[in-house]
């Protein structure tokens, strides 16, 4: 048998929030929103160290609080508006293993605005890459528009047209190819995938798929209040 494969969970959560103000701390469901990303990780039973990476006193000091094994401190030029969240997960990888004294195989980063996830949607992700031996894995929901039947553009001459019509018009969405929104929930890299390229999208990238119902992305109050209420009906 080989070594056994280490993995690492990453939480990137900034602490400007303009959308929702404080909103990686504002308390839902009974806890800090980042509470319920760092308790799924725990329960997934995959990771061998979960690090939180953020700028915020407050949400390291709430990371800590719901059981992160690893607070690292975001350089500033990495929690700005503009700045892209790759260097941020890299630099918290490479903290985590400056602390561990070892490399990790397997780097999966959650996202702590997407808190309906649940503990089996990050194990599915992670045997996903495991079992098909692929880079990297996304995750998504069916999409609930379709660019081959209902999602259309305006053209630089006014005119609407289908985005991406086939030579064969579609008279049912249900008869259009599968197509899939992104929901930025979990993120699973092989290390050197990684390390060696930022881009999101290889050759062989896999996607995991998530119920609409577990994949909404907390960017405003009509979000945060969305789910308030889905995470209260599952207490009920």
């Amino acid at each position: 048998m080989g070594k056994p494969m280490t993995r690492l969970c990453t939480v990137c959560a900034r602490g400007g929030s303009k959308g929702v103000k404080n909103k990686n701390i504002r308390e839902i469901g009974g806890k800090p929103l980042i509470g319920h990303t760092l308790e799924q990780a725990r329960s997934s039973g995959l990771f061998d160290l979960i690090a939180v990476s953020s700028d915020s006193p407050e949400i390291l000091d709430a990371a800590r609080r719901f059981g992160a094994d690893l607070l690292v401190e975001r350089p500033a030029e990495m929690a700005t508006d503009s700045a892209a969240k790759i260097p941020a997960i890299r630099h918290c990888v490479e903290s985590a293993e400056r602390h561990a004294a070892r490399r990790f195989d397997i780097l999966a980063d959650l996202d702590a605005t997407s808190p309906l996830r649940l503990a089996e949607d990050i194990v599915g992700a992670v045997r996903l890459l495991e079992t098909r031996g692929v880079s990297n894995v996304i995750t998504a929901a069916p999409a609930r528009r379709s660019p081959y039947f209902n999602l259309v553009e305006v053209g630089s001459d006014g005119v609407v047209r289908l985005s991406k019509p086939l030579p064969s018009a579609i008279v049912r969405r249900q008869d259009a190819p599968p197509t899939y929104d992104m929901n930025a929930s979990i993120y699973v890299w092989r290390h050197d995938a990684l390390f060696e390229d930022p881009a999101i999208f290889r050759p062989d990238t896999a996607l995991f798929v998530m119920p609409e119902e577990r994949s909404i992305d907390i960017d405003s109050e009509l979000d945060f209040r969305f789910v308030e209420m889905l995470l209260l009906e599952r207490t009920r």
